[in-house]
């Protein structure tokens, strides 16, 4: 994240932020929601014309993230 301040410098804010244009396939897999509320599924797509291909791109996503998030 960005530290628009020295003050926000020195306290290390954003510290451990990955910038996902950094990442391989530009995707860091954080997560920023409560970890109490675990993930949720907010789109299910259907197998049937160009939603098969946001399914597909989505599964990929998952898998990084499960990847990167070890």
């Amino acid at each position: 994240l960005n530290a628009p301040t020295k003050l926000m410098k020195e306290e290390d804010y954003g510290a451990g932020y990955r910038y996902d244009h950094d990442e391989p396939d530009a995707f860091s897999g954080q997560d920023y929601f409560p970890e109490k509320m675990g993930r949720r599924t907010f789109y299910d797509p259907p197998e049937r014309g160009f939603e098969r291909d946001i399914r597909k791109r989505l599964d990929y996503w998952a898998k990084l993230r499960g990847e990167r998030q070890k």
